[in-house]
């Protein structure tokens, strides 16, 4: 593999790997807390708090910040510190639209590309996906989304591209975000939606090597979450 190309693999693995540094584990919990909405958009994070929450030092906290200001999930203000980055449905359409031109173009190469491995592997990661649905009784746990992430994630395995598993985690997180805040605000789990038929309708066109299939059953559920929260936000 390419140096470069080592390196954003490596980026990508912090979900599942343990954290090897105490910046990696300051920044993956304050990941975590951004994503879920425990740290809200707009929040002023003042490092002589934050430090003692989570355990680490002023240095090794404002390290940390520092990344997630390369996610683009926190802003610098600089000599007045970091805030969490704010939310908009100007920025959710932009994570979006971004997000499905790279989401499907990599599902179509995986598609061409995939050996009996991956679709093994999809095989594999939609099963465990459809039991976390299952057993839930839907969308919301931490334990779905770890799910759906692989999901998505294994579908797109077999693209050659490590800039675009890269950006495409960057923007996973974002969209993420977004839903989170969406079940809180809007109950979308019990809008109508049926995201296990979504999923299903995925993977039985990818399984099926049907590109153009799973293309737009991909890019229509990547959509629906910006067109509830578009929604309930015109309806306020």
């Amino acid at each position: 593999m390419r140096p470069l190309a080592d390196t954003l693999s490596a980026a990508a693995q912090t979900d599942v790997k343990p954290p090897r540094t105490l910046v990696e584990r300051a920044y993956l919990s304050l990941r975590h807390d951004v994503v879920c909405g425990k740290l809200a958009p707009g929040e002023r994070l003042r490092v002589e708090h934050l430090k003692d929450q989570y355990a680490v030092g002023a240095g090794t906290l404002r390290e940390a910040l520092s990344l997630l200001v390369a996610d683009a999930l926190v802003t610098s203000e600089g000599q007045r510190g970091f805030r969490v980055a704010p939310i908009s449905l100007e920025d959710l359409e932009d994570v979006t639209n971004t997000r499905v031109m790279l989401e499907t173009e990599a599902l179509r190469q995986s598609i061409r590309h995939g050996d009996a491995r991956w679709e093994a592997d999809v095989v594999a990661a939609y099963g465990l996906l459809t039991q976390a649905e299952i057993d839930l009784a839907g969308a919301g746990s931490e334990l779905w989304e770890r799910r759906n992430k692989a999901f998505h994630e294994t579908l797109i395995s077999a693209h050659d591209s490590a800039w675009t598993k890269y950006l495409l985690g960057i923007l996973y997180r974002h969209a993420e975000r977004y839903r989170n805040i969406n079940w809180r605000l809007t109950a979308a789990h019990a809008s109508g939606r049926d995201v296990r038929r979504e999923h299903e309708e995925i993977f039985r066109a990818a399984v099926d090597r049907q590109e153009a299939r799973a293309s737009l059953a991909l890019e229509s559920h990547v959509r629906l979450t910006h067109d509830i929260v578009k929604r309930q936000a015109l309806s306020r």
